[in-house]
């Protein structure tokens, strides 16, 4: 699926007319025809795509951000797929008021990188890993977003696919690590728990050897996977929701 096999973006536009569309054979912009549907409407389509093609030659992935559903986002992976910008963060508990960032890795285009605190871990380096045109986490629009924007005095705008809600849609439910192995993925190293990552964080500022280094490993194998289930999800959401 991709943005211009799209026409849910377009004001009084839902589900139920854009699949009659599907199925009356304009499958695209290209292959839309006004004749599909009342006059107001093929108005609004028509003038929609004048303006929607003009921001995707420009990639600009906000214009589509603020007019998807954010149920639907998951459509402008294909399109933005190279500068998506997959992040997963380690924490010292729960509480962005009290407790503290460790760890963040980012996965972008094949390369991984991670940030650690008291390192390299600042506002700006964060700034600069999440400058993409998408962002995707699991379960990140609760948690990691809120937690990096009140730690780190952050405002991010980028659109955002929380993989966690887009795998719920294809019936894949439960954190990170159960749903995994439902999609072919198998870890390397045995199952760490959010709780196990404190550990050695604290393990590591006691100075304990191979602590960091661990927790550096986990971190990055989650960014790393994230990419391998949202490509397995965007196809099952293609293959439940597309009528050609």
């Amino acid at each position: 699926m991709r943005i211009e096999n799209s026409f849910i973006p377009v004001s009084g536009v839902g589900e139920t007319t854009e699949r009659k569309l599907w199925k009356a054979g304009a499958t695209d912009w290209d292959s839309f025809d006004p004749s599909h549907v009342g006059p107001t409407t093929g108005e609004r389509i028509e003038a929609f795509i004048d303006t929607a093609r003009d921001r995707l030659d420009r990639e600009d992935s906000r214009f589509f951000g603020e007019r998807f559903p954010s149920s639907e986002l998951w459509r402008c992976y294909e399109n933005f797929r190279d500068d998506t910008v997959f992040f997963d963060i380690e924490t010292t508990g729960l509480s962005p008021e009290r407790d503290d960032v460790t760890t963040v890795s980012f996965h972008r285009d094949g390369d991984t990188t991670t940030l650690v605190r008291g390192d390299d871990l600042t506002a700006g380096n964060l700034r600069e890993q999440l400058d993409g045109s998408l962002l995707v986490t699991f379960n990140g629009a609760s948690f990691d977003v809120p937690f990096l924007e009140e730690s780190f005095d952050l405002d991010i705008d980028t659109p955002h696919i929380d993989a966690m809600y887009a795998a719920k849609k294809v019936g894949l439910s439960g954190g990170l690590k159960a749903i995994e192995p439902e999609v072919g993925i198998e870890r390397d190293r045995p199952d760490i728990s959010g709780r196990d990552a404190v550990r050695l964080w604290r393990e590591h500022e006691r100075g304990q050897d191979g602590s960091l280094e661990t927790l550096i490993s986990y971190n990055r194998e989650d960014t790393v996977h994230l990419q391998t289930l949202l490509d397995e999800v965007t196809d099952r959401l293609h293959d439940q929701t597309f009528v050609e």
